[in-house]
């Protein structure tokens, strides 16, 4: 699994006009999955990613979690993340998950969250076209690979 996380101040996702997740302050978690993934892939990115300390603390070091704030998360499926751009100029996604399988570990992502973190969770929509929004708070972006290639 792969995730693109950044720290935002508000966050919201909209699916033909409509809005699907809307957060404050938290994360916003651009989430692919490989077509080899499985549930450790999936426990280690959300372990990761729920207690990555990439929020200030009262000496404005990045010492805090999401926990740690009361923030919230905004889950969007982006199956691009595996787009290999290293050939051509036509990114080639063989190494992502069939949608079956990403639709699930995707949900399971969401559900691995909410139960073992109790932290709001918001959520696009599995393969629809979406338009997200956001204030990107640093920025802080960061890339997590559950492989660990980078």
């Amino acid at each position: 699994m792969r995730a693109v996380v950044q720290r935002v101040k508000r966050a919201e996702v909209r699916v033909e006009g409509q809005v699907t997740g809307k957060i404050g302050n938290g994360l916003l978690i651009l989430l692919g999955v490989g077509q080899d993934d499985d549930q450790k892939d999936l426990a280690y990115l959300a372990d990761k990613i729920m207690n990555l300390r990439i929020f200030e603390d009262s000496e404005d070091k990045m010492n805090l979690s999401v926990l740690d704030v009361g923030g919230q998360v905004l889950v969007v499926s982006q199956f691009t993340l595996y787009g290999d751009c290293r050939k051509g100029k036509r990114p080639s996604y063989s190494s992502a998950a069939r949608p079956e399988l990403a639709e699930k570990y995707y949900n399971e992502f969401i559900e691995y969250v909410r139960n073992n973190y109790k932290i709001q969770v918001e959520t696009g929509v599995f393969q629809a076209m979406m338009e997200v929004d956001f204030i990107n708070d640093g920025p802080v972006t960061l890339l997590i690979d559950s492989k660990k290639t980078f």
